[in-house]
């Protein structure tokens, strides 16, 4: 287990993401669209993903895009 995700809370695969064929990317939690990235940002996060090793790496990738899923206190959605 690792320091940044002490919980395992990246294991529940709660991020999934899209790239269009522009090469917009939508990050989505849990269902919900909450970020939308284009041009170099975008080019950047998928050369990342292209480079994950694993499925924990690649939530990590999405979480730490979004930037407001790291407190830990986010509600869940029932």
């Amino acid at each position: 287990m690792t320091e940044i995700d002490k919980r395992g809370r990246l294991d529940e695969e709660m991020f999934s993401y899209r790239v269009t064929k522009n090469n917009t990317v939508f990050i989505t939690w849990m269902g919900k669209q909450v970020k939308t990235l284009k041009g170099k940002e975008a080019e950047k996060i998928i050369t990342k993903l292209q480079q994950a090793n694993s499925k924990h790496e690649v939530q990590l990738i999405l979480a730490k895009v979004t930037g407001n899923f790291k407190r830990g206190n986010e509600r869940s959605i029932n």
